[in-house]
C-alpha cells in the first residue's frame, strides 16, 4: 500500500537541503555514482537529443549534457533549488521547472529520448506510480536510467528517512528500496521492453556500491 507523502513538508525539507547542496561556483558534472569520477557516464543514455531529469537537484548533470548539445530539461520539488539552478544554467539552454514529479509528468505533454534520475525522484517516488508516467514520456526506443544506493539486505519497499540529523524539527521523506530483480519487474510491468538492474561496486572494497537501473521503451 502506498505511503502518504506530505508534499508541503517534503518541499520544505528539500528547500533546506538546497541551501547546503547548491554551490554558486559549481561546474557541470555527470556521474551516476556517489564517487567522483567512478563508474559509467552519460553513455548509458545512448546519445539522446533530448533528456528530462526527474529530481534534478543542483542541475549539474543537465548542464553537462547541455554543453554536449543535448536539449536538457529538469523538474525538482524544491522552489529554492529550481530558482538557483535555473538561473545558473539558463545560459546553457537548460530548462528547470518546479513541481511534484507525478503531478508534473501527468500535466506535461513532452516526449524525451531519455529520462533519468541520479539519486533523485526515482529514489523517492513510488515506482508503481512513477514508472508508467516515465514510459509515456519516452520516444520509441527511448531510455530510462536511474541510480541510487542499493537496498540494505532485508529492508525493502518504502523506507522512512530523516533529513538534517535526529534533533530539531522532524523533517523526513520516504525512499524506495528493492532487490535488483524487483526493480526490473516494476519496469517491465510498467510497459518497458527491457530492464536491467546492477550494482556498481565502490572504488574501495567493502564500501557502499551504487544501484544502476536501465530500461528501454
Amino acid at each position: 500500500m502506498p505511503v502518504p507523502h506530505d508534499i508541503a513538508a517534503e518541499t520544505e525539507l528539500w528547500d533546506t537541503y538546497a541551501e547546503s547542496a547548491f554551490k554558486n561556483d559549481a561546474e557541470p558534472s555527470f556521474c551516476w555514482t556517489q564517487y567522483t569520477g567512478h563508474g559509467p557516464g552519460p553513455e548509458l543514455l545512448r546519445s539522446p537529443e533530448s533528456v528530462l531529469e526527474v529530481g534534478c537537484g543542483t542541475g549539474r548533470a543537465l548542464a553537462h549534457l547541455a554543453q554536449q548539445g543535448v536539449k536538457a530539461a529538469g523538474v525538482d520539488l524544491s522552489p529554492r533549488m529550481v530558482q538557483r539552478a535555473g538561473e545558473k544554467w539558463a545560459p546553457l539552454g537548460v530548462r528547470i521547472e518546479q513541481g511534484e514529479v507525478l503531478r508534473w509528468l501527468a500535466a506535461d505533454d513532452g516526449k524525451y529520448d531519455s529520462v533519468y534520475s541520479i539519486f533523485g525522484a526515482a529514489w523517492f517516488t513510488d515506482p508503481s506510480s512513477l514508472f508508467p508516467l516515465v514510459h509515456e514520456h519516452l520516444t520509441p526506443g527511448g531510455t530510462f536510467v536511474f541510480s541510487q544506493p542499493p537496498a540494505i539486505p532485508g529492508a525493502y519497499g518504502p523506507q522512512g528517512m530523516y533529513k538534517g540529523g535526529f534533533t530539531g524539527k522532524a523533517m523526513f521523506t520516504y525512499r524506495y528500496s528493492y532487490k535488483p530483480e524487483v526493480w526490473e519487474r516494476h519496469l517491465l510491468r510498467a510497459g518497458f521492453a527491457s530492464a536491467e538492474a546492477t550494482v556498481v561496486d565502490a572504488p574501495k572494497a567493502g564500501h557502499i556500491g551504487t544501484l544502476v537501473v536501465q530500461a528501454r521503451a
